[in-house]
């Protein structure tokens, strides 16, 4: 069984037994998709906080979340993402519950999401912005829960990984697309992933980059074609992560 077999079968297993939560306010912010059209001129970065991963294992376990969330913020990332998962990558929602209480920035939910309760628990505990990923949903599956995601007024990351899942991604209508250069099945990581989709995007969508940069270089290849990267690793194994998402934050 791959990577994303084993998540998902845990993922089908933790949501029956999830309780539907009573729908809060939404948390208020800025939008990520309006603040990076309104400055196209120099890449936007989500700072991720990530403790672990099953490829990796441990990244930075003993991590204070809230000051490495803080650091980001300060460093100007347009977004913070934040890893929920608990099994595979040592995360919790009330991570995510306790960062979105402390920046003012939009907080993406990072998750295996799959339900429609996974929605509400990630808007309640204080998200703005959830992730789809197309690999781990039938179309129909995807459709719903991204109609059900825009009524909750959440932004919605649409993952893909290959050219046949970019047309689903566009096809939805998403706005928000992240190309993931890492194999959800694998676990292994290459840029070429985004190099080569770049050239097959059709729509005005914002394009994310995810996985795989650590230094400027990497953030120049994919920037033609990319208004955003994702960085998680990149970020958590660094002393100072300010001066690195300084410098990530290349002219477009």
């Amino acid at each position: 069984m791959d990577f994303l077999d084993q998540i998902l079968s845990e993922k089908r297993q933790e949501t029956a037994q999830m309780t539907k939560e009573k729908l809060q306010p939404l948390r208020q912010t800025i939008s990520f998709y309006e603040r990076v059209n309104a400055q196209p001129e120099r890449m936007h970065i989500i700072g991720e906080v990530k403790r672990a991963s099953p490829s990796k294992g441990a990244i930075n376990l003993g991590v204070d979340i809230l000051e490495q969330a803080k650091a980001y913020e300060q460093a100007g990332v347009t977004a913070i993402s934040v890893l929920t998962d608990e099994s595979f990558f040592k995360g919790s929602i009330e991570d995510l519950r306790q960062i979105a209480a402390q920046v003012n920035i939009p907080v993406l939910c990072k998750d295996f999401i799959i339900d429609e309760k996974q929605l509400i628990r990630a808007r309640n505990a204080g998200a703005t912005i959830v992730l789809l990923i197309v690999a781990a949903l039938s179309y129909a599956e995807l459709e719903q829960l991204y109609t059900q995601a825009l009524a909750l007024d959440l932004e919605v990351l649409v993952e893909v990984h290959d050219e046949q899942e970019l047309i689903i991604a566009e096809k939805l209508g998403a706005v928000l697309i992240g190309v993931n250069n890492r194999n959800l099945k694998t676990f292994e990581v290459s840029l070429e992933v985004s190099q080569t989709l770049g050239e097959k995007q059709t729509t005005q969508a914002v394009y994310i980059s995810e996985s795989g940069f650590s230094n400027q270089e990497q953030a120049e290849r994919v920037k033609e074609r990319y208004q955003a990267i994702l960085v998680g690793e990149g970020l958590m194994r660094q002393n100072d992560p300010k001066s690195k998402v300084k410098e990530l934050q290349v002219k477009r």
